[in-house]
């Protein structure tokens, strides 16, 4: 009797586990793209043979990265779209948001990851079906938040090959030079025009992508992570600051917070910046009309009056201590799970505001407050 039962329940067990295994090797994806509506808030300037910065903020949602395939006709619509109103052109730099790419874990993952409540609920669902993935970056994760840091590494391979070929693919396709957002990988570098990981630990980084596809130089690491990410993004305070040669002038890339420091656009001006792009992410819907946490960001004084998130941005990125020409800070928008996003991209000339222009180019009977949005700059 008792081999019975051992050999009844090793075979359920084996039933269980090859079940499951098939469950985890089963992928489906959406056939339909969310919302592609977009609106050009700002066109400043006249077009010309000196180029132009575009940003794009574009809406997004958990299901478009259910294939790069998907998220690459999302975004390629948004560009042609901009290449119809004519703000497009051969020198024309693209700008896309902050953590753009990080979101590629997203890719191809099971239906009930997509439709999860809430991210935390998507996250278990993450690590469920990809049970070896996370076993091992749990093993080699570097980070504070051992569990953070898997979630995030434990596909970091396919999300750097996946990274490139969709951004590197879009700048070669519409002949710009592409700001790719930002991605967290592991030590990242590029090798004979090829973005690799390592095994150290997570980086926030930033790729441009010339019009023929190819990286242009190395990932720009940011400097200083927003604070609810140290525990698992090491800051990069000793990285240098890039500057890339473009056919629109000489280009920097600060990430979020890092254009709220002083010291950055000094060594930006040692450097001969022209053109400043500052990929950008503020989570949560309200966030940008809630008080700023000044405790939070050592070493800006902004004085006592209390400020927005928002104040706090517009006052801090771009400062007119720059003597970059022209820059542009892109925010993302759209809903992951309960997590939204909210920022208002914005842009100067010459160390001034460009006001929003609310030049509408969205299609008829398009709602304010939902799609997409340009933000253009003719240098």
């Amino acid at each position: 009797m008792r081999k019975v039962l051992v050999t009844l329940t090793a075979v359920v067990v084996v039933i269980l586990l090859v079940s499951y295994g098939l469950w985890t090797s089963k992928r489906r994806v959406g056939h339909y793209l969310t919302d592609l509506r977009i609106q050009v808030v700002v066109n400043d300037g006249q077009p010309g043979d000196r180029g132009n910065l575009l940003g794009i903020q574009p809406e997004l949602f958990p299901s478009d990265y259910s294939s790069v395939k998907r998220l690459h006709r999302k975004l390629a619509a948004y560009l042609q779209q901009a290449r119809e109103h004519g703000l497009i052109t051969d020198k024309t730099i693209v700008v896309l948001p902050e953590h753009i790419g990080t979101w590629l874990f997203a890719v191809d993952e099971k239906s009930q990851f997509y439709q999860a409540a809430t991210i935390d609920e998507a996250m278990n669902w993450l690590a469920f079906s990809n049970p070896l993935l996370f076993t091992d970056a749990v093993l080699h994760a570097r980070g504070k938040s051992r569990i953070d840091d898997a979630r995030l590494r434990m596909k970091a391979r396919s999300m750097a090959e996946n990274y490139q070929s969709l951004f590197g693919g879009l700048a070669r396709e519409f002949g710009v030079t592409l700001v790719a957002g930002s991605i967290v990988l592991p030590s990242p570098k590029v090798q004979a025009d090829k973005l690799i990981i390592g095994t150290g630990a997570l980086y926030n980084s930033s790729l441009v992508f010339g019009p023929n596809g190819l990286p242009l130089g190395q990932p720009q690491r940011q400097l200083f992570p927003s604070w609810y990410q140290q525990g698992y993004i090491r800051p990069g305070k000793d990285a240098p600051l890039y500057v890339i040669d473009t056919p629109a002038g000489r280009l920097a890339t600060l990430i979020g917070s890092d254009s709220w420091y002083p010291d950055n656009y000094l060594r930006l001006n040692a450097e001969g910046a022209e053109l400043i792009a500052v990929p950008a992410f503020v989570a949560g819907r309200s966030s940008w009309t809630q008080p700023w946490r000044r405790d939070k960001h050592q070493g800006l004084d902004l004085g006592p009056k209390p400020l927005t998130q928002g104040e706090a941005w517009r006052r801090l990125t771009l400062a007119p201590i720059s003597t970059a020409k022209a820059g542009i800070s892109v925010f993302m928008r759209g809903q992951f799970w309960d997590q939204g996003s909210t920022g208002h991209s914005f842009a100067t000339r010459g160390g001034q505001s460009v006001a929003e222009q609310s030049i509408s180019a969205s299609p008829k009977g398009a709602k304010p407050g939902h799609g997409a949005r340009l933000i253009n700059l003719w240098l």
